[in-house]
């Protein structure tokens, strides 16, 4: 049986609830930077739109990682969602949450991340029909006000800080009731070799382990 992007998506949520940001990747990089992250055991890998020829990156990713969920950052526009899922990407995540943006992806059946940062707008973003949440930035957030959101939130809602997220601050906001993160540039830089982003990718996976375990 297919599995369905939402499924892919609630399996990783399971298993590793960890998505890596490669902003700045390339289509040259992307095969071995995507080896060394599913390696480690990542299956969710967004390509922000503002990285070189993205699509062509989520492309080819799509190609050599069917189990893995891959789609795109920074979509700002439905026009954006359509490019993604013609390219193959499932996943759609944004700083921002837009209503045409999350409608658009679940007509097309992908998993839609939209950012929110206030209470108000992640009502609104479930309302609209996300799969889940993105706090964003987490720097001008807290554990403290992550755990207030989930005290009001539906129970269950996917919701992950990104933004300045490390191995050593995880612990925090997992005990606060975060469900996974979103990984930035201390797991991918433009130009960083695949075997650093390995180590990287090693470090939040026991991180989260860790974080899981206690």
């Amino acid at each position: 049986m297919t599995m369905t992007p939402l499924d892919t998506f609630h399996a990783a949520m399971r298993q590793l609830p960890l998505v890596a940001i490669l902003r700045g990747l390339t289509p040259a990089e992307a095969p071995a930077v995507g080896d060394a992250l599913v390696d480690a055991g990542f299956r969710l890998l967004e390509v922000p739109l503002n990285s070189p020829q993205p699509l062509e990156s989520i492309a080819l990713l799509r190609q050599r990682f069917p189990d893995a969920l891959v789609g795109a950052g920074t979509v700002l526009t439905a026009q954006q969602v359509r490019e993604v899922h013609a390219a193959g990407g499932a996943l759609i995540v944004s700083p921002n949450f837009n209503a045409e943006v999350v409608a658009e992806a679940g007509r097309l059946g992908m998993v839609s991340l939209p950012g929110v940062a206030t209470p108000t707008e992640a009502f609104g973003a479930l309302a609209a029909g996300a799969t889940g949440l993105k706090l964003f930035p987490a720097e001008a957030a807290s554990p403290a006000v992550l755990k207030a959101w989930l005290a009001v939130l539906p129970q269950g809602t996917p919701l992950m800080p990104v933004g300045g997220i490390s191995p050593t601050n995880m612990d925090a906001w997992r005990a606060a009731g975060a469900t996974g993160f979103g990984i930035g540039s201390a797991l991918y830089k433009p130009g960083k070799a695949a075997a650093e982003v390995r180590d990287a990718a090693l470090q939040f996976v026991a991180a989260w382990q860790g974080a899981v375990r206690t």
